[in-house]
């Protein structure tokens, strides 16, 4: 899914949805990067190539680069519901 240019990454692609959490990567398109608050011990690691992966589960919304709102609102095997929009 491709997000606003501010936003610094690229387009979303989910790589995985299980039970806990959905599973994504997205290229950077901006000088650094930073997330925060992924529920359900989401985390994020580098890709390489100027990349990042991320795994966020159900609840609170997660801030990335302090301007991008993500929530996983609903996970339904094989299919989930994102919330993505600018931090408020």
């Amino acid at each position: 899914m491709t997000v606003l240019e501010r936003y610094g990454l690229g387009p979303i692609e989910v790589t995985e949805i299980t039970g806990d959490g959905v599973g994504m990567v997205a290229p950077l398109t901006g000088n650094g990067y930073s997330i925060s608050g992924c529920s359900g011990g989401g985390g994020v690691t580098s890709n390489g190539g100027g990349g990042v992966s991320m795994n966020c589960g159900v609840g609170p919304a997660a801030t990335v680069n302090d301007v991008m709102s993500l929530k996983v609102v609903k996970i339904q095997k094989p299919s989930a519901v994102l919330r993505i929009e600018p931090v408020k």
